[in-house]
């Protein structure tokens, strides 16, 4: 079985996730060069530990470069710090306003905080990247190679971390909006509503864009081992959780020869584990990868994954 329905020009999100190890990276490079076949595409990763540019073989970071050999194919690397950073620089006169009348905070200390980083901000920064590169609408699909399955989620639940911090900015200003008007008589929003608003229209953008099977697919990447199959398991569990419901799963790395006795055993032994997620993961199309006797780096060992994955 092949992967199927990425072709469609309502999917514009393909995410991979799954455990560290598995095959995430180079499957979504794959499927990135596949799809670049017949639409311009953007492979971006938001993994800490960059693997993209290793595989491609060429240098990338945190600016969009052309991927060499490939016609409509171009790649990023989000550096969730350069990404906090520029968000800062963009809406620093807003965030100075927030906090000056907010808070019985001095200049000084609003200069300091404002230079800390912010727990879970990595998430949240990189699916900002991602939402802003679909905004400008230059690529027709957007394929993202996530970190291992924790990064994951965190990624997938970016959006409720940052509704979080716009509902306490929110009662901040309340506060300040509550003590204009009862001086003035009334309020006129400023700047700082208006970058409140702009925030809360993105996490709904975010949310309404993973909840949309027709924009946005998660394909899981399993190997036929134990701990991978208990990792996806609860992976899977998750996403249900936010509504975010794969229809097909990679099985990545499934020895298929028979001619040496270590392949022999191999396969063997990964028996028990595909019938497994065969039964566990019953809703999901299984799409089978066979073992490469070569790392899987550079486009001709990709384009060789790539057809195993797109025509089985």
């Amino acid at each position: 079985m092949a992967l199927s329905g990425l072709e469609n020009s309502d999917l514009k999100l393909i995410i991979f996730g799954g455990k560290g190890g598995v095959g995430k990276t180079s499957c979504a490079i794959a499927t990135a060069l596949a799809l670049s076949e017949n639409f311009k595409t953007l492979i971006i990763s938001t993994d800490p530990a960059h693997s993209l540019a290793d595989c491609l073989e060429q240098q990338i970071g945190f600016n969009v470069v052309k991927v060499d050999g490939a016609v409509n194919l171009s790649a990023f690397e989000v550096v969730a710090d350069e990404a906090l950073s520029g968000f800062k620089t963009n809406h620093l006169s807003e965030l100075k306003k927030l906090l000056e009348t907010s808070t019985n905070l001095d200049n000084q200390d609003i200069e300091e905080l404002l230079t800390l980083s912010i727990p879970g901000i990595d998430e949240v920064m990189s699916f900002k990247t991602i939402i802003d590169f679909m905004e400008e609408g230059q690529y027709d699909k957007y394929v993202v190679d996530t970190a291992p399955t924790g990064h994951a989620l965190r990624l997938i639940s970016s959006p409720k971390l940052l509704d979080e911090w716009i509902k306490v900015a929110s009662r901040m200003r309340w506060k300040y909006r509550y003590m204009i008007t009862s001086f003035s008589g009334s309020y006129q929003p400023d700047e700082v509503d208006a970058f409140l608003l702009s925030l809360k229209k993105t996490v709904k953008r975010i949310e309404n864009i993973l909840r949309d099977n027709t924009k946005c697919e998660f394909i899981p990447v399993c190997i036929p081992e134990s701990m991978a199959i208990m990792e996806t398991g609860r992976l899977l569990s998750e996403l249900g959780r936010s509504q975010i419901i794969p229809r097909q799963i990679i099985v990545n790395n499934v020895m298929v020869s028979e001619e040496c006795d270590f392949c022999k055993k191999r396969k063997s032994s990964q028996l028990p584990y595909l019938k497994e997620i065969g039964e566990k993961f019953t809703g999901l199309a299984k799409v089978e990868v066979p073992m490469f006797a070569e790392q899987i780096k550079g486009l001709e060992a990709l384009d060789k994954l790539k057809s195993f994955l797109f025509r089985g």
